[in-house]
């Protein structure tokens, strides 16, 4: 049953996203936050899990944003190929920046999860996620003003 869903949903992705560059952004961005997921399954301190999750719940309410994003700029000027559409080159610029911060944030993730280890919910490496995270926020919002402007 997976399987057909999963074929529906690539599909689907065909079909809002295409099959360039905006498509590519988009998959990236899930890719950092299933990363940071993944992350979360090996921490063992309850506290560095809870705050981890928490972050974690923050990071995928963008991704809807970062979709939304990318289907209205496959929408303005479609994509097929590696080629960024000139007029929304800032808003890919953007939403790269974004995916990169997640996969960064992903990283410090798994820094806090060792740390934590030792350090617990004190540890200096939740605050560096935190701040991380925020990044990536920006840059998602950022993504959506240049869209719309």
């Amino acid at each position: 049953m997976a399987l057909f869903a999963a074929a529906r949903q690539g599909r689907r992705d065909d079909a809002e996203l295409g099959t360039g560059v905006w498509r590519r952004a988009h998959d990236r961005f899930r890719r950092g936050l299933d990363r940071y997921h993944q992350i979360l399954e090996g921490v063992e301190d309850d506290g560095v899990y809870n705050e981890l999750t928490i972050l974690a719940n923050e990071l995928g309410e963008l991704l809807p944003r970062v979709r939304m994003v990318c289907v209205k700029a496959q929408l303005q000027s479609p994509s097929g190929g590696m080629d960024i559409p000139g007029a929304l080159l800032q808003v890919h610029r953007t939403l790269s920046r974004a995916g990169n911060a997640l996969a960064t944030t992903a990283e410090a993730a798994a820094m806090a999860r060792l740390d934590g280890e030792r350090w617990g919910v004190a540890s200096a490496g939740l605050d560096n996620v935190k701040r991380r995270v925020e990044v990536v926020a920006e840059d998602v919002a950022e993504a959506e003003r240049l869209l719309e402007g």
